[in-house]
């Protein structure tokens, strides 16, 4: 990559990196994506909402799809960068900021590359959930793999920075890669009453205290020997408190992380099983929601071997075979349509304590970025060849 180029895509994620927005609502970004385009003449449509997909054709030949997530978090920035957020409570603490900057790299690159085919460059709106989503409980990435618009594609290509990995290294994992994860609210409904009259009630603190222990129960014999987890993250007493009332009502919510999807399905229905039962053994009213779903991610070892030069290229012998991991992306969905591969790029800062992922002191090695555009470049080249 050309130095001019390399210093204009250091200037467009700073400035992304200032101005973080969140999911549904990076009408910012998307018009800087979209003035971007403009000037390499490459055509775009809107989706989603705030999503661009632009179409770069030369001759004819396969379709391929190079994506990157937009969005932000609502996280309080504390790195002391000189291009921190500017907002109180909003950060790419995801790396969101450098993923748009390298594909719109790729369109630089590609825009002056000879191939034959179609490049469709995925600006994606909301990868971090589905708050304010026009279509109820769906993420940026469910709303477009469930438009269709990517079915006729050879290929989806992701790339995901990773601060925790050494600067120019890539790493992959074949098959699942990427947990199912679900959010759940679970809430107990008993009979309220005096603390002293427990004939008279129905416990649903109780019942709760026993159902957390029971669900972990699931993960141990349903499925001791692959990675997952069943967290509860919070407990609610539904109104005022007081030393001597039993409540009536108890709201749990947690998250349920399994990186198999049978396995996962599993779990879901052994713990509504639970559910029901206790609700019998308990004389009390459980409900079960789910409030958000990402499938496990599936990478396609096909793909990923005609990958295989473009990787020792660009990357030699700093390619990492990984194992799968207990962390969700709505990439996950383009991954259940069309054969997809997912990579993690090594953005580590050096001589800088490090973090991972989603913490307001994390931050990411700019010098990644040629490495990210060249390989999203390439490889679509490969794909179309």
């Amino acid at each position: 990559m050309e130095n001019q180029l390399f210093q204009k895509l250091i200037q467009i994620r700073q400035d992304l990196h200032q101005h973080p927005e969140l999911g549904f609502k990076e009408f910012r970004t998307s018009s800087l994506v979209q003035r971007h385009l403009e000037g390499l003449h490459i055509p775009f449509e809107m989706v989603a909402e705030t999503g661009v997909l632009a179409t770069l054709s030369k001759g004819t030949g396969p379709i391929v799809v190079l994506r990157a997530d937009m969005d932000a978090l609502p996280i309080k920035e504390d790195t002391g960068l000189s291009f921190s957020s500017v907002y109180e409570n909003k950060m790419h603490a995801c790396g969101h900021d450098l993923h748009t900057t390298m594909l719109l790299g790729a369109a630089y690159l590609l825009q002056q590359r000879d191939f034959n085919g179609t490049v469709k460059f995925l600006f994606q709106p909301s990868e971090e959930g589905n708050l304010r989503s026009p279509e109820s409980g769906k993420s940026g990435g469910q709303i477009i793999a469930e438009s269709g618009k990517l079915k006729n594609a050879k290929a989806v290509i992701g790339l995901h920075v990773n601060p925790l990995m050494r600067l120019g290294t890539l790493g992959f994992t074949h098959g699942e890669a990427l947990s199912n994860v679900c959010n759940f609210i679970i809430t107990v409904k008993g009979v309220s009453g005096h603390a002293g009259a427990l004939e008279h009630v129905i416990d649903p603190v109780l019942i709760s205290s026993q159902l957390i222990v029971s669900a972990q129960s699931i993960i141990s014999h349903t499925a001791p020997t692959q990675p997952a987890v069943l967290a509860f993250t919070t407990t609610e007493i539904v109104g005022e408190p007081a030393y001597n009332i039993i409540p009536e009502t108890v709201i749990l919510k947690g998250s349920l992380r399994v990186l198999n999807l049978e396995t996962y399905n599993t779990i879901v229905e052994r713990l509504k099983a639970l559910l029901t039962g206790m609700e019998i053994s308990y004389a009390c009213k459980i409900d079960l929601e789910f409030t958000a779903y990402y499938p496990s991610l599936l990478n396609d070892s096909k793909i990923d071997a005609e990958l295989g030069t473009v990787k020792e290229e660009i990357f030699g012998a700093n390619i990492i075979q990984q194992g799968g991991q207990l962390i969700a992306e709505d990439f996950a969905f383009y991954s259940r349509q069309v054969s997809s591969v997912f990579y993690f790029l090594g953005a580590a800062v050096e001589e800088q304590e490090t973090y991972f992922l989603h913490h307001p002191k994390v931050m990411f090695n700019e010098n990644c970025i040629p490495k990210g555009s060249t390989f999203l470049s390439e490889s679509a080249v490969r794909l179309m060849s």
